[in-house]
C-alpha cells in the first residue's frame, strides 16, 4: 500500500520554514486563529496542486491525527481544512466530506517532539490504533497531520490499515514536512515551543477569544511545577478550570504520576470553590 503524500511546506533548513514559527507554536497550544490559517491554506494547496487536475470521484473521508479523549492540535486544523475543501467540492458538483476518528491508546507521557527517529518509533510502537472499517468501505481516505518529521505516525497509520485489511485509496496530508534528513527531529520541539517558554505564555493564547483545548496544552499545564501552576490557576476562570479537570480525567491523566499533584490541586480548588458558591 503506497499512499499519495502531500505537504504544503517543505522544511529543508532550520531557519526558514515557509511559515511563521510563532503562529505554529500558538497553533500547537490551542490558538484557533492559527489553526484556521493552517487548515485553509492546506486545503487551498491540496486543491491547487492535486484536486484541480485529479478529481476524486469516491466519497471522501477526512481523518485527523489519532487521539483518545482530548483531540490533538491537528483536530482544530482539520475543522478549517474540511470547511474550505467542502466549499470547493460542492461548487464543483461533488459530495461534501465525511469524517471519522482513529481511536488511539497512548502508552507514554514523554514529549514526542524532542526524540530521535528511532526513539519515536520505539515509543509509538506500543500504542494501539483503531478505526471503523465498515464505515470506510468504498471511500477515499485523507489522513491529516500538522507535520511529518520522521514518518513514525504515518507508518503506524499504514500498519493499522494493513491490519484492518483496508483497500481504500489513501492520502497523507501535512501542513509541513521535514525533507532535510541532516536536521535532527528535535526541530519539531523548536517549532512547538517557539513562542511558549513558560506556562504564563499560554495566557495570551487562552484569552484571545479563539482558544480550544488540545492534548499538548493540557499535558503542558499538568506538568508545570506546582508553584507556577497555582499562580496560573488563580488567574483562570471556573469554566476553564473545570474543563481542564474533566479533560484530564477523560484522558486518564490521573493515572500518570507526573500529573497527580497538579490534578489534586485542581480537585481541591473546584471543591473549595463549590463550597464558596454554597
Amino acid at each position: 500500500m503506497i499512499p499519495y503524500t502531500y505537504s504544503l511546506h517543505k522544511i529543508d533548513n532550520s531557519t526558514n520554514f515557509g511559515f511563521d514559527p510563532n503562529a505554529y507554536s500558538r497553533f500547537k497550544f490551542g490558538d484557533d486563529l492559527a489553526a484556521r490559517l493552517f487548515g485553509t491554506s492546506l486545503a487551498d494547496g491540496f486543491i491547487k496542486y492535486y484536486l484541480s487536475e485529479n478529481i476524486i470521484n469516491e466519497q471522501i473521508v477526512v481523518i485527523s491525527s489519532p487521539y483518545s479523549f482530548i483531540p490533538t492540535a491537528t483536530f482544530a486544523m482539520k475543522n478549517h481544512f474540511v470547511s474550505q475543501l467542502n466549499r470547493w467540492l460542492v461548487e464543483h458538483g461533488h459530495h461534501s466530506i465525511e469524517e471519522t476518528k482513529v481511536h488511539r491508546t497512548i502508552t507514554y507521557k514523554e514529549d514526542y517532539g524532542e526524540l530521535s527517529a528511532e526513539e519515536r518509533m520505539n515509543l509509538i510502537g506500543n500504542d494501539s490504533f483503531h478505526i471503523d472499517k465498515d464505515f470506510l468501505k468504498g471511500k477515499t481516505l485523507l489522513f491529516l497531520d500538522d507535520i511529518r518529521i520522521t514518518g513514525s505516525h504515518e507508518r503506524m497509520i499504514l500498519k493499522m490499515a494493513k491490519e484492518y485489511g483496508l483497500d481504500n485509496e489513501i492520502y497523507m496530508l501535512y501542513f509541513a514536512e521535514l525533507i532535510n534528513k541532516n536536521i535532527h527531529p528535535s526541530i519539531e520541539n523548536f517549532l512547538n515551543y517557539h513562542e511558549v517558554k513558560s506556562i504564563f505564555d499560554l495566557e495570551e493564547i487562552i484569552d484571545n477569544g479563539h482558544f480550544c483545548f488540545n492534548t499538548r496544552i493540557v499535558k503542558y499545564i499538568l506538568n508545570t511545577d506546582s508553584n507556577s501552576f497555582v499562580i496560573f490557576l488563580e488567574r483562570r476562570n471556573n469554566e476553564f478550570i473545570n474543563k481542564l479537570y474533566d479533560l484530564s480525567l477523560g484522558n486518564n491523566y490521573h493515572t500518570i504520576e507526573a500529573y497527580v499533584e497538579n490534578l489534586y490541586l485542581i480537585k481541591n480548588y473546584i471543591k473549595n470553590n463549590n463550597y464558596k458558591l454554597i
